[in-house]
């Protein structure tokens, strides 16, 4: 993300960033380390502990003609600019009848696992992908966090980017990987297979893979999906790999009740159904705040082994 955010403010003079602490600090997580140093504090800007605040100013100064990166500490905190969200980035360029655009990047924390409680730990992706008006994107490798975010600042829309927190320490050889803008519209096919289509997103899908390797000591061939875009979903290659094996389970860190595991699972319903040999199974949090204990916290959180009796269940072998 440091990589992706120093190309960008290299190749633009437009292109800022903002947010609580990503200058001295470095950022909560210190993905902006170093960049105060190297661009000024004209260009990576600490704000004030306001969220509906320093997003309203982003969306300004995207209609005025830059470039903003808008970094939120975490999912939670976001709620506090969801009226900037929803009621002025969202709406502005249909309000206006096509002659205001908000081309703003947010990027925001998301997920839990790290014991940071149920103020700091939820994910709430979900919320975001209901609302039109705003591309939603979650990056689970490192070659696309570092590559979605270039295209997302060339996108008109406002986009919202979701890093899950567990994501911060992956580490992959990128050296040999053609650096090139990322596809943002369509999911990725990240393991083939022929018996179970595991579809999920960010954080959960170092769980899927490894769920696909437990299930194929088993004998399940699984195939995993990363959505990657969550707003618009990639209905195409949801619906192939449906088509092709038969069996989903659908991996949601988000809560059950109303989730992006629900909206899939009534699409699949909608335009795959007779391609089914079994209901879809969803795994998702538990249905309560997010616990502080670990033990607790990862009793709530989809886990590995939850995905593979979920996946035993869909292809009959009772789990």
């Amino acid at each position: 993300m440091r990589e992706a955010m120093r190309e960008a403010l290299t190749a633009d003079d437009r292109v800022f960033l903002m947010g609580e602490d990503v200058g001295k600090y470095g950022g909560a997580f210190g993905v902006s380390l170093g960049l105060l140093e190297e661009f000024g504090p004209e260009r990576i800007r600490d704000t004030p502990l306001s969220e509906a605040a320093f997003v309203g100013a982003g969306i300004g100064a995207a209609i005025a003609g830059l470039r903003p990166i808008v970094e939120v500490m975490t999912v939670n905190f976001s709620l506090l600019a969801l009226d900037q969200v929803l009621n002025n980035a969202a709406t502005l360029l249909h309000m206006s009848g096509g002659q205001v655009s908000v081309p703003i990047v947010l990027r925001m924390t998301t997920g839990a696992g790290r014991q940071l409680a149920a103020q700091h730990s939820h994910s709430l992706e979900g919320w975001y992908a209901h609302i039109p008006g705003i591309r939603v994107l979650a990056p689970a490798t490192p070659a696309d966090a570092r590559d979605m975010l270039a295209p997302a600042l060339a996108d008109p829309d406002p986009v919202v980017i979701f890093e899950h927190g567990s994501l911060y320490n992956t580490s992959s050889d990128l050296s040999a990987t053609h650096h090139r803008r990322a596809d943002i519209f369509s999911a990725a096919v990240r393991r083939q297979g022929d018996d179970v289509s595991l579809i999920t997103y960010g954080g959960s899908l170092p769980k899927a893979l490894a769920a696909a390797d437990r299930l194929a000591a088993d004998r399940v061939s699984a195939e995993v999906i990363d959505l990657r875009s969550l707003r618009p979903l990639d209905d195409a290659t949801i619906m192939a790999s449906v088509r092709h094996t038969n069996h989903v389970v659908v991996i949601d860190e988000g809560w059950r009740t109303g989730s992006l595991a629900a909206e899939i699972s009534a699409r699949i319903c909608e335009q795959a159904f007779y391609e089914l040999d079994a209901p879809v199974e969803r795994v998702c949090s538990a249905e309560v705040p997010i616990p502080y204990a670990r033990h607790m916290e990862e009793a709530a959180l989809p886990s590995t082994g939850n995905i593979v009796r979920a996946a035993l269940r869909t292809v009959g072998r009772n789990g």
